[in-house]
Parts: structure tokens; C-alpha cells; sequence
């Protein structure tokens, strides 16, 4: 039986310029899960990511605490598989993974939101703007995933979810390409948007669950599934142990 281990990646940069970055909580979040998963010797045999700057570093981070908590005792540890190589972007790079675009599913939310230095004005005018951009970005949610407007978007949400399912049908390619046996382990670092539509496919739902399953995603959460025989079976949603024993500082969902 195969494991797909789907984890978000870490805290990015929401509200900022440029959100496509971790956050330095973002970083250490990612350590934290590889730290987790070396002391409880959880084998890690392939890991992949999207295209996107946050879902790449995520893993670099977690594969640096992995790969250094893992090897202080390789006697307790799972061996450290040299396969993986996060300096070559060819061997580990799935952009099917990448989020839907945050910004045009915003912009395309309202007639006076006609690019994002309107919005930018909106939000400033608030009385708490973090707050006023959670809104706007919730009624954007809404719209995306209602499937009235689906032309007005780059990537409309069934365009989206076609995506997701194809990405997780590459990983499944990806694990017999490379010879990986039937216990073997597979990470993925990806985003919100692409767990949430793959976990309703496999719960046999529509968008709106896809959308209440997306907002729950924690930062570093890790969603499993499972291949054995051509099934695939949602095994849990959403684990964040690792964050939580720390403290609730650690858990965050931007």
C-alpha cells in the first residue's frame, strides 16, 4: 500500500506583496514536520511540490530538519534516501500542484476590483484591513466556486479541480516510474486549494465541501491517502500534531 502524504505548505506572506514566500513562522513550521517525522521514524521515499516559491522552500526546510534529526542515530531512524534531491528541480517539481491564482479569483470578484491597486485601496480604508481582506477574499471564494462566473476566470473551479485530480493521478505515475515498493512513502508540499479539491473528489463532493474543507487546512497540515490495487482511500485530513504539542502560536491557516 502506497501513502500519499499531501501537506500544505507553510505560513506564506498573506496581506503582503508578494504572498508567494514563507513567512519565518512559514519556515519553522516546515521544520517542525520534518522533525516530527524523523523522531517517529515516518520513512519519507519521494517528495514532490508544485511550482510555487512557498510549496519549494517548504520542502527544503523540512528535508534540512529531516535529514538532521534523522541521521544523530541511524540505528533508530529510517536510512536516509539519497534519491531525493531537492537541488534539481526536474526530479521533484509538479506544477499541477500550484494554487489557483489568488489574485485573478479577487480582482474578478467585483466590477470596481479592476486590478489589485483597487483593491489595495479598499482594504486601507478599512478600520482593521486585515480583516476587510479576509472578507473580500471570502466573497471571492464564494463567487469562484458558485460556477455562474466560470468564463471570467483564467482558471475557473472545474478547470481547477480537473488540475488537482491530474496531479494526483501523476504522482501515482511518478511512484511506478520510479520503482517505489508497495509500502513505500511519497510527501507532496502543495496548497490549500489543491488539497481541499482532491479530498472532495475522494469524499464523492462538490465544490462547496471543497470550500469548508479549504478554509480548515492548516498551515503544514498533512492530508493521507492511499493507493493499493488501483483504490484510493482518504486516510485522514488535515493532521497537525506536530504544530499543536508546540503550542497554538504554531497553527495558523494563511
Amino acid at each position: 500500500m502506497t501513502t500519499i502524504l499531501l501537506a500544505r505548505h507553510g505560513q506564506a506572506s498573506f496581506g503582503q506583496a508578494n504572498y508567494d514566500q514563507l513567512s519565518e513562522l512559514g519556515g519553522i513550521q516546515a521544520q517542525m514536520l520534518g522533525e516530527h517525522y524523523a523522531n517517529t521514524q515516518r520513512r519519507i521515499d519521494a517528495i514532490f511540490t508544485g511550482s510555487l516559491v512557498r510549496q519549494q522552500d517548504s520542502a527544503r526546510h523540512f528535508w534540512q530538519r529531516y535529514q538532521s534529526f534523522a541521521s544523530r542515530d541511524q540505528s533508530q531512524t529510517p536510512p536516509l534516501v539519497s534519491a531525493i534531491d531537492l537541488d534539481n528541480t526536474d526530479r521533484y517539481v509538479l506544477p499541477q500542484f500550484d494554487e489557483f491564482n489568488h489574485q485573478d479569483v479577487l480582482i474578478k470578484s467585483h466590477p470596481a476590483f479592476g486590478n489589485r491597486a483597487a483593491i489595495a485601496a479598499e482594504i486601507a480604508q478599512a478600520e482593521v484591513p486585515s480583516k476587510r481582506l479576509a472578507e473580500l477574499f471570502d466573497q471571492a471564494m464564494q463567487r469562484w466556486h458558485g460556477g455562474e462566473c466560470d468564463d471570467d476566470y483564467l482558471e475557473s473551479w472545474p478547470q481547477f479541480n480537473d488540475r488537482a485530480q491530474l496531479a494526483l493521478e501523476q504522482v501515482r505515475q511518478k511512484v511506478v516510474d520510479m520503482s517505489l515498493n508497495r509500502d513505500s512513502t511519497v510527501l507532496v508540499f502543495t496548497s490549500g486549494g489543491v488539497i481541499a479539491a482532491i479530498t472532495a473528489q475522494l469524499l464523492k463532493q462538490g465544490s462547496s465541501t471543497a470550500y469548508q474543507i479549504n478554509k480548515s487546512l492548516v498551515n503544514t497540515g498533512v492530508t493521507a491517502i492511499t493507493f493499493k490495487n488501483e483504490r484510493t482511500r482518504l486516510l485522514s485530513l488535515n493532521e497537525y500534531s506536530h504544530l499543536f504539542s508546540a503550542g497554538k502560536g504554531f497553527v495558523t491557516w494563511r
